[in-house]
């Protein structure tokens, strides 16, 4: 090739690259469009809709969790789909139907395993995240009779495992997966009645489960498992009148800001505040009507607070220095989740009964973008690849 020519491939090479300028991942994200089973794929910066992902499946109460490297999506739909999602050409790269029922999933420490909790049949089945073929299946028998059991609550947690928890058996497992196609189980028995979601704490210590069938939560210490469950706040709503939950709350939407966590009571008007030192009740704050998400802002200085039907068109602020609350907002019938931006200067808010999604300034809690949806329900930004548990 003279030289001639090679310098004009060269600029041409240049051009090409121009016009197609690479995307990184990490101010993405995707919003779940209940009612049509489709993502819509955005980026944060500049608050846009980039691409509808449709053929997802039933995604009524779907969530996601990211690759390590942001690249991938796995979305958990409740038909028990597992699909994966190529964040930068907004396709689906790989499907599955793994169960009649499933209830959402998370990713391994090591980014190689994406796990997936059931409720029909009961238990957990474990896929190479590549190519999601099914690694390992541990089914949630109990009892002398075997009775499988939905299972809830599915975390991360450091060392390569995953912590879920039987709904129906009242227990806590741990499945090491060390090595994946023998897994390790750890069974904590009699931790309460009816578990029904949990959390991990950002630091990957404390698996805490809610109770739905007493007061009360089940708190596991992964750090000293041999300790075995503890029962706290088991007195929150003991002698005090029952009230009918319209929904219930999603306990990976705890926050824990600073010395505290907030915590929604099980049919109640009350945000509790737990110390973290030594998991005690320390107050309440009186809201709105029963919350479903107490989100914190990633510099801990606030809470933002959603609430069942039929309240569902409210969200408070509580100042976590004052424990009051600082603003009420009114963003629309039907907000369902709420997510923060990285660093926490907007929150994404979905308000299904609208079709919108609603983008505040978080310092001047005014809104500052909306972008119309198809039912919405999660948003999940990327940022979430490199927090324990999300």
């Amino acid at each position: 090739m003279r030289i001639d020519q090679l310098l004009l491939a060269t600029a041409l090479t240049v051009m090409l690259a121009g016009c197609a300028a690479p995307r990184a991942t990490g101010d993405l994200g995707v919003v779940v469009e209940r009612a049509s089973g489709s993502l819509t794929l955005v980026e944060t910066t500049n608050q846009t809709l980039l691409k509808r992902i449709k053929g997802l499946g039933d995604l009524s109460h779907a969530s996601v969790v990211y690759s390590r490297d942001e690249r991938f999506a796995y979305v958990f739909g409740r038909d028990g789909g597992l699909t994966k999602v190529d964040m930068l050409s907004g396709r689906i790269t790989a499907r599955t139907i793994q169960s009649g029922n499933s209830i959402g999933g998370a990713i391994s420490q090591d980014g190689s395993l994406v796990a997936v909790s059931n409720y029909e049949p009961g238990g957990v089945k474990v896929f190479d995240a590549r190519t999601l073929e099914l690694v390992a299946d541990i089914p949630a028998t109990y009892g002398e009779e075997g009775q499988l059991s939905k299972v809830v609550g599915l975390v991360d947690a450091p060392g390569q495992r995953f912590v879920f928890s039987l709904f129906d058996a009242g227990e806590i497992w741990v499945a090491d997966l060390s090595q994946p196609d023998q897994p390790q189980i750890t069974r904590f028995k009699d931790i309460g009645r009816e578990p029904y979601d949990a959390l991990i704490t950002p630091d990957g210590r404390h698996y805490i489960a809610g109770l739905f069938g007493e007061d009360g939560l089940a708190m596991l210490d992964l750090w000293h498992p041999e300790q075995g469950v503890r029962r706290i706040l088991d007195h929150y709503g003991r002698g005090e009148q029952k009230l009918p939950v319209y929904k219930m709350p999603h306990l990976e939407g705890w926050a824990i800001a600073g010395d505290y966590a907030f915590v929604p009571a099980v049919g109640r008007h009350e945000v509790l505040i737990i110390d973290v030192d030594t998991w005690q009740e320390v107050d309440r704050i009186k809201v709105h009507g029963q919350p479903v998400f107490v989100m914190g802002r990633p510099d801990g200085r606030e809470v933002w607070v959603n609430y069942a039907f039929p309240d569902n068109d409210t969200v408070q602020i509580i100042d976590t220095v004052s424990m009051q609350i600082a603003d009420t907002l009114k963003p629309g019938k039907g907000v369902l989740h709420m997510e923060f931006t990285p660093r926490g200067e907007h929150l994404w808010m979905s308000v299904r009964d609208e079709d919108v999604v609603r983008v505040y300034d978080t310092r001047t809690r005014r809104e500052i973008a909306n972008l119309p949806a198809d039912k919405p329900s999660g948003i999940f930004f990327t940022a979430r690849a490199h927090r324990i548990g999300l």
